[in-house]
């Protein structure tokens, strides 16, 4: 989504490249799949403790991803400047 004017009227005000866009959207599918994997492992476990911890870990791969998309979703894409043309 390229940034226009007045168009970061509500957003954070970030302009990010549509490089680093890609890679936080790589990493909140690497977050998600992640939680389910783990969440999925949780029927093996059998201490309480460890049980504990590990939907813990769940819980902060989740909130992190919701955290990046809420970023993304808040800043716009920076539209790099025309090339002049030789």
């Amino acid at each position: 989504m390229a940034v226009e004017d007045g168009e970061l009227e509500g957003r954070e005000g970030f302009e990010i490249s549509s490089r680093f866009r890609r890679l936080i959207e790589e990493r909140i599918e690497r977050l998600e799949k992640d939680a389910d994997s783990d969440e999925a492992q949780l029927a093996v476990l059998r201490n309480g403790d460890h049980i504990r911890r590990h939907m813990r870990l769940i819980a902060v791969q989740r909130s992190e991803a919701r955290r990046m998309r809420s970023f993304i979703e808040n800043s716009g894409t920076r539209v790099p400047p025309p090339m002049m043309s030789l």
